[in-house]
């Protein structure tokens, strides 16, 4: 069975270089740690199953270290572009939509104890405010599993674009 050359890549990494890599992935240890003592993988679906299944696995604690990791949505990090790529949607929203989301951001930080987490890869800046409104009415429970799903997608896409051809990468 042929490897993929990006999944190669990652496969034959040290370890070290591995587990920065899906560090910027996952900001979760154990997340990284799951997925890193499964190489090598035989195919990208190998991969993505794995990192299901470690999102899946993560204790509270290890869910709130993964969603840290993230920068609230419509302030992407200076400098990152997987951030600005990943929120791309909010790049020429109009200023009202901005600071309409940034207040969302607020008291959802405020109700929930961290940044409102959302796959915002392919979503508008209408529908990224959409979520925040629909999602700060849920109960802390409901949210958990929201988030964890929204995580899950964030994961998926970013370990895909981490096994791309470097050319693509």
């Amino acid at each position: 069975m042929h490897v993929p050359e990006g999944l190669s890549r990652f496969n034959s990494a040290s370890e070290q270089a591995a587990s920065a890599a899906l560090h910027e992935v996952c900001a979760a240890r154990a997340w990284g740690g799951a997925v890193l003592a499964r190489r090598p993988y035989p195919t990208v679906g190998a991969l993505l199953a794995a990192g299901d299944a470690a999102t899946a696995a993560l204790t509270a604690d290890g869910l709130a270290e993964a969603v840290a990791g993230h920068p609230p949505i419509g302030r992407p990090r200076p400098g990152d572009p997987v951030s600005a790529r990943e929120q791309r949607g909010m790049a020429g929203a109009p200023d009202a939509l901005k600071t309409e989301l940034l207040e969302l951001n607020l008291a959802y930080q405020e109700k929930f104890g961290h940044v409102f987490l959302i796959c915002a890869t392919g979503r508008t800046g209408e529908e990224l405010r959409d979520a925040a409104r629909d999602r700060i009415g849920n109960t802390p429970e409901r949210e958990r599993e929201i988030v964890r799903m929204e995580l899950a997608g964030i994961n998926r896409i970013r370990l895909a674009r981490l096994v791309q051809p470097q050319a693509d990468a």
